[in-house]
């Protein structure tokens, strides 16, 4: 005889997020802090969902693929285990997918840097009607987002409705998806701001972590803590753009035949990742190309030696952060070329970048996020001064580290 397990929504879910669970509208956007439930919230509701309506699929997005296994899927998975349905679910990782074994349905995954299947979705059972965009806001380009829109369309039986649920930071004011959805009215947007004071779940441990931002950095605080929208002001470097470039196609190689490799690595574990930076400089034009990148909490330093090989990186020189020697000394050991950062006054390494254009790959999310809101700091009167916030820089520092060489004249000007 079959065990029925009952769950409570209300006690999965938790506070918050009542009116957003319940919503039918085509575009339920929330914009949310650290800690603030959003993405476990739109998890659950992506399999609650898949499960109530019998013909539905869904389809995880985020601008670039190879971030969706740590984020959606991982989400999603433990979605299924806090539902108590894992035996109702099939995953698979090559490529990513989730099977509901009962009738067939599917949860897909695609990223934005394949815009191909992107647009050429299909699935084999029902109807493609649920869509999570998660860290839309890595979405700089609001075509990109009409496009994946429009490839959602056509009749659907009478029960069933197509929905893009949108969830992200709100790291800048000046992004497309605060005009979009959120400074106009809208029928068709249900749209809302969370944080972690909804959050029951949280420990002790984790309200003092939002205490200490609150009193050591208020300016976080309003984005990280409380979910409002970051206001960009003074940016520390403004000659930058994302643009989609071929290291290796003949064109690239004819227009920068010097281009020399600089890359940065800056330590993290716990709270914050470590960052690495793969970039190219042409002397000639001025320019830094930023390739790609690393940027994740949590790894040793075996780990990541062994991700940056899985990369490709495994013979390039790297420039690290001089304060963890020991950290360097472990990395030679396993086989990676490394050596020191000289870390001189930053503003020497922050004027010489300044007077270069750089030129950002899409797929360098973090990097993206990093240089959008890297602004100078301030003093106790509101005035800015010569100094870049030190906050949100891993990337930012891990570029400086690896183009050091290329700062060099003779003698170290950094």
């Amino acid at each position: 005889m079959a065990t029925v397990v009952r769950v409570r929504l209300s006690e999965v879910v938790g506070k918050g997020y009542a009116a957003f669970y319940r919503s039918k509208k085509r575009y339920r956007v929330v914009k949310g802090s650290r800690a603030s439930k959003k993405s476990t919230t739109a998890a659950i509701s992506l399999i609650d969902n898949i499960m109530r309506y019998p013909l539905s699929n869904g389809i995880c997005v985020r601008k670039v693929y190879r971030t969706l296994k740590d984020s959606c899927f991982a989400q999603l998975k433990w979605a299924i285990r806090r539902l108590k349905v894992e035996h109702l679910w099939q995953a698979k990782e090559s490529p990513l997918e989730l099977t509901y074994r009962p009738t067939g349905q599917k949860i897909l995954f695609r990223g934005m840097d394949d815009p191909l299947k992107i647009t050429s979705i299909t699935v084999d059972i029902g109807y493609l009607t649920f869509c999570w965009i998660e860290e839309a806001y890595e979405i700089m380009d609001e075509r990109h987002f009409n496009m994946l829109n429009e490839s959602l369309r056509g009749l659907l039986p009478e029960n069933l409705f197509i929905q893009f649920t949108i969830t992200f930071n709100p790291w800048s004011d000046r992004h497309w998806l605060k005009a979009r959805f959120f400074d106009r009215q809208d029928e068709d947007t249900f749209a809302i701001t969370t944080n972690y004071l909804c959050n029951e779940f949280l420990s002790e441990a984790d309200h003092k972590v939002f205490d200490e931002m609150q009193r050591h950095n208020p300016r976080r605080y309003q984005v990280a803590g409380l979910g409002n929208w970051g206001v960009v002001e003074n940016l520390v470097y403004e000659n930058w753009r994302e643009e989609q470039f071929d290291l290796q196609s003949p064109e690239f190689i004819k227009k920068h035949p010097n281009l020399k490799g600089a890359c940065g690595l800056d330590f993290g574990y716990t709270n914050d990742p470590t960052a690495v930076c793969i970039a190219f400089f042409d002397t000639d034009s001025k320019q830094i190309f930023i390739y790609d990148e690393l940027y994740q909490k949590g790894l040793s330093n075996k780990r990541i030696f062994e991700e940056l090989r899985k990369m490709g990186y495994g013979k390039e020189m790297f420039r690290a952060d001089s304060a963890e020697p020991k950290s360097i000394d472990e990395l030679k050991g396993l086989g990676m070329r490394v050596e020191a950062a000289d870390k001189g006054a930053i503003m020497h390494g922050v004027q010489w970048i300044q007077d270069h254009e750089i030129i950002v790959h899409p797929r360098c999310v973090n990097f993206i996020t990093e240089i959008s809101q890297y602004t100078w700091a301030k003093d106790k009167f509101g005035a800015t001064i010569n100094k870049p916030v030190d906050s949100d820089n891993h990337l930012m520092d891990a570029m400086r580290y690896g183009l050091e060489r290329n700062m060099k004249k003779n003698r170290w000007i950094y």
